[in-house]
């Protein structure tokens, strides 16, 4: 933090309880039911499951504006019409007009299909709300752009509305496309382990008999998550000992794709798996093994991909690029410990049976990790547990659902908010210390600001940073406490507003290149939300050409 001798005079910002809200919601309570119509769109898609691969899942709810529901629709399979489109056929058109699209996930037209955004736009819906941004990069804040530059208001939670209940919606329509989300940012298809143990933790007997360790409840739930799933994957040991079929045997639907990793191709000659009559079979090994076996299995129809070098992580990166979203591990403990080992398990799911087998050479669901202590143990993120007929299942992230808020808006989307940018070769002005030509815009410079604290008192704080560091509820409230900061700041300080307003058509950046949520980062992979903050605080000075409004009083005392 830049020190000074000078001290200049302390601020007072009296604000209500408006200024808590971001400008485009309708506060708390209009919040919570607009955070369920989301909500209700995340269920919906979640209908898709297993039968939209490769695309996510996509649910659309329109309601008017005395909040009724009068369109559903979600992607029901590949090549079906989109969510959107189903919504304003449910609804009709003389319905639509001036309702509200709640969406879970960003439209991800591509490959010049439009439909989605077209029939928002052609049915005269007036506002959007999106659950969160696509998850790739490539499509990404696209659709938001096209109904936005179409006159369709958009608000993206998270961005535009702000409260508990939208973090709950949004923490839904991460959840309902977790694979989508885990795929994007780690590069390798979205993976689950899955296990049953008992009570003692044992996945077989000493023998290596395990049918059935779970309830036949368990089993149909196994089922379930299988057709979740582009995959399932198991080791060499896991053919031998348990002969699998590994299909979705409860309720027909979708069957995913089978997997058979085996270093040595130490098979058998025959197994369930090589009967491709239902659903086909992939054998993945190092090149070179057993040449003999690799013709018996191409005989059967099923394929044999050769790597260099055999491991999970190289593994799941070919189907990865083979387009596979999501894949099912259902392995023994050595396979798993090595998929572990690699990073390429993301969930766990364990079903736990109220039974004992003991055993001291029975198997263990993970083998060795080369962990020592209990220090070094992995812990589960977001756990949650639920009885499964006499069993428990436990499920929880290995890795945190990775954060994919969006990344700084093209030049493009930005002059559409902030008409004073051109799109053309802008002029972008970088700031960071705060003693920089613009330092005055750094959330460190030493502008002392009082403002009301949590507990309804006036306090005074050196700086916007020192206020924005002392919030409780940070993660859910820090981009409207920087903000509210923000703008009392450059509210009272006459030379700090001109400085503002004079950087009229240039795109603002923070330079930090290790702060990867207010700053840019090192290679411009950071969100640059001071930045965005404060170009869209000069669209408002702009539009005001006052530092007062209904909601905010800014006094020099």
């Amino acid at each position: 933090m830049a020190l000074s001798f000078f001290t200049p005079p302390p601020i007072f910002c009296r604000l209500t309880a408006a200024t808590a809200t971001s400008r485009s919601s309708h506060g708390n309570c209009t919040h919570a039911l607009e955070a369920n119509f989301v909500r209700l769109a995340a269920d919906l898609s979640d209908k898709s499951a297993g039968l939209t691969s490769p695309h996510p899942y996509f649910g659309c709810v329109i309601a008017t504006p005395s909040g009724n529901v009068v369109g559903e629709g979600y992607l029901y399979a590949q090549g079906t019409k989109s969510a959107e489109v189903q919504a304003v056929e449910a609804a009709g058109i003389d319905v639509c007009r001036g309702a509200t699209a709640y969406l879970n996930m960003e439209p991800g037209d591509c490959h010049g299909d439009h439909t989605a955004v077209s029939a928002l736009v052609q049915a005269g819906i007036a506002r959007v709300v999106v659950g969160m941004r696509h998850p790739l990069q490539h499509l990404r804040g696209n659709a938001v752009l096209a109904l936005r530059s179409q006159g369709v208001r958009v608000d993206v939670l998270g961005e535009d509305l702000l409260s508990k209940a939208v973090e709950e919606a949004q923490r839904s329509c991460r959840l309902v496309n977790a694979h989508l989300i885990y795929r994007a940012a780690s590069q390798v298809p979205f993976s689950v382990l899955k296990y049953a143990i008992t009570l003692d933790g044992k996945i077989a007997a000493s023998s290596g008999h395990a049918e059935w360790i779970s309830s036949k409840i368990s089993r149909h739930r196994v089922s379930e998550l299988r057709r979740r799933c582009d995959a399932v994957i198991v080791g060499g040991n896991t053919v031998r000992r348990d002969n699998p079929r590994l299909t979705a045997r409860h309720g027909g639907g979708h069957m995913p794709m089978r997997i058979v990793m085996s270093q040595t191709l130490n098979l058998p000659q025959e197994a369930n798996l090589w009967d491709i009559s239902e659903v086909p079979t992939i054998v993945v090994t190092q090149k070179g093994a057993r040449r003999s076996f690799q013709k018996h299995l191409a005989s059967k129809g099923v394929e044999v991909v050769e790597f260099d070098f055999l491991n999970p992580r190289d593994v799941m990166e070919y189907f990865y690029d083979r387009g596979y979203l999501a894949i099912l591990w259902e392995c023994g403990g050595t396979l798993a410990a090595s998929a572990i080992s690699s990073g390429v398990i993301h969930k766990v799911y364990a079903f736990v049976a109220p039974k004992i087998i003991g055993g001291r050479n029975a198997p263990s669901p993970v083998g060795e990790l080369g962990m020592v202590e209990m220090s070094q143990a992995l812990d589960l993120i977001d756990v949650s547990y639920e009885q499964v007929g006499p069993d428990m299942l436990v499920s929880g992230f290995l890795q945190p659902i990775p954060d994919l808020t969006p990344v700084m808006p093209s030049i493009d989307e930005t002059s559409a908010i902030d008409h004073t940018i051109t799109p053309c070769e802008p002029n972008v002005i970088f700031f960071y210390k705060a003693w920089d030509p613009y330092g005055a815009f750094s959330n460190f410079s030493p502008h002392p600001i009082r403002m009301l604290d949590e507990n309804g008192d006036y306090a005074t704080w050196s700086s916007v940073e020192h206020f924005y560091q002392v919030r409780t509820n940070w993660e859910s409230i820090r981009i409207n406490v920087m903000y509210r900061a923000l703008k009392c700041k450059f509210s009272v300080y006459p030379h700090l507003n001109s400085m503002l307003l004079s950087t009229v058509g240039s795109v603002l950046v923070k330079a930090s290149p290790h702060d990867l949520f207010w700053g840019r980062g090192r290679e411009g992979e950071g969100l640059n939300y001071l930045g965005r903050l404060l170009m869209r605080l000069r669209s408002e000075f702009l539009g005001e050409h006052s530092c007062s409004s209904e909601s905010d009083t800014c006094l020099i005392i």
